[in-house]
């Protein structure tokens, strides 16, 4: 009898650790910010075009495809305070702690940017969540849509030079770690790079890139915060062919200097194997796997990542057949119920929980991913399901 009081108590412990563990969490969703009037999608597609317009022109393309997707919240203009607003308190209500806004610099030129400057920014209740940013740098190609012949025009090239770097993390240190609610690691603004081996070949080498990341931590330290807390996408860790020292993921974060590694969507680790569909609970187990690869072999912390889907249909050329031509003709995820996403969420606390190094910390693909399946606003089919699922598992705190 005694035996088993014991091993009750060690239960009841064990789960009291994985709530505290849970509490204690950042739970970050990635943000695509591509929902709101900007001048260069309207000289290319049309006055005020936005993606809504992809996601509202989609079509089933095979039998059983639940498509289109309808937002329960309208097709919404996110650089308005207001609707930002919703999203905010509607986030941070039901877990998430941070949006991670894809945020494009090219050159001189930003792009993108008014859904978190005039939107996120200005909602009266910012202050309920935090932010951080991804610099998404790599190249803008035509997608909307994408034709079926493989043709790709090349909007915006990405021609990162040492200077352009240097401007652009002065503007965000001056303009997004100044703000109070800028998402901070033990202190250090958190700052994102999608391709680590496109800055690398773009800057001239591993050295180069090196030197123009370590003044960017110094600008970091100057405005007074005790370091910056580097991320990188593990799918943007490629190493270079020429560099025999550098020779995979783990070798570009050490080289680097690095803080943290995460990923921002399953496919980009796990690729679908059955084409139209491939079950989602298939992709969640095998990504599990690979967290635990990575956190081997990386020399740094692994934040795991949770999909919510994937279906990038809508940005494909609805009229021609869809076969498995390469993104965004990829297969789509069957499957993912606000239940399996549950399931997948609880797998990635275990992870966390049982993670001996690193802080805990959650990327979630995505707050609203429309035009490729993975998205946590809520539809006209599913309602606030997603976010109720990341509220079980990752609840906020009492107020």
């Amino acid at each position: 009898m005694k035996q088993l009081l014991a091993l009750g108590l060690v239960w009841m412990a064990a789960g009291l650790y994985c709530h505290a563990a849970a509490a204690r969490a950042e739970v970050a969703a990635y943000y695509f910010p591509n929902y709101h009037p900007n001048p260069h999608n309207s000289a290319r597609y049309g006055t005020n075009w936005t993606e809504w317009e992809l996601l509202r022109a989609a079509k089933p393309r095979f039998p059983g495809h639940a498509q289109p997707k309808v937002p329960a919240w309208g097709y919404e203009d996110e650089s308005r305070p207001e609707v930002m607003a919703r999203k905010i308190a509607s986030a941070a209500e039901h877990g998430i702690t941070a949006f991670i806004f894809d945020w494009y610099s090219y050159g001189t030129n930003r792009f993108l940017e008014r859904g978190l400057e005039q939107g996120f920014l200005k909602a009266t209740n910012s202050a309920r969540l935090k932010f951080a940013l991804l610099w998404a740098n790599h190249e803008w190609m035509e997608l909307f849509p994408a034709k079926a012949d493989g043709r790709r025009d090349l909007i915006y090239p990405t021609a990162t030079t040492a200077e352009s770097f240097d401007r652009m993390s002065e503007y965000v240190v001056k303009t997004y770690f100044s703000q109070p609610n800028h998402w901070k690691l033990d202190g250090k603004p958190y700052f994102s790079i999608y391709k680590m081996m496109t800055l690398v070949k773009e800057l001239g080498g591993i050295q180069q890139t090196r030197a123009a990341l370590d003044r960017f931590r110094a600008r970091t330290k100057a405005a007074g915060f005790p370091d910056l807390h580097l991320n990188a996408v593990v799918w943007g860790l490629k190493p270079p062919t020429n560099n025999p020292t550098v020779k995979s993921a783990a070798d570009m974060a050490r080289a680097l200097g690095v803080d943290s590694v995460t990923s921002y969507c399953w496919l980009h680790h796990v690729y679908p194997d059955k084409f139209p569909t491939t079950d989602y609970a298939e992709v969640a187990a095998k990504s599990a796997v690979v967290w635990e690869n990575f956190r081997r072999e990386l020399p740094v912390p692994y934040f795991p990542n949770v999909s919510m889907g994937w279906d990038s249909t809508p940005r494909t050329e609805q009229s021609a057949q869809f076969e498995n031509r390469g993104y965004p003709y990829t297969p789509v995820l069957i499957g993912n119920t606000p239940e399996q996403f549950r399931q997948a969420l609880e797998k990635a606390r275990a992870f966390m929980t049982a993670r001996k190094a690193g802080p805990p910390v959650l990327t979630l693909n995505a707050w609203n991913e429309w035009t490729e399946g993975s998205y946590l606003e809520p539809d006209t089919t599913n309602g606030m399901r997603y976010l109720e699922a990341i509220r079980e598992v990752f609840p906020p705190p009492r107020p």
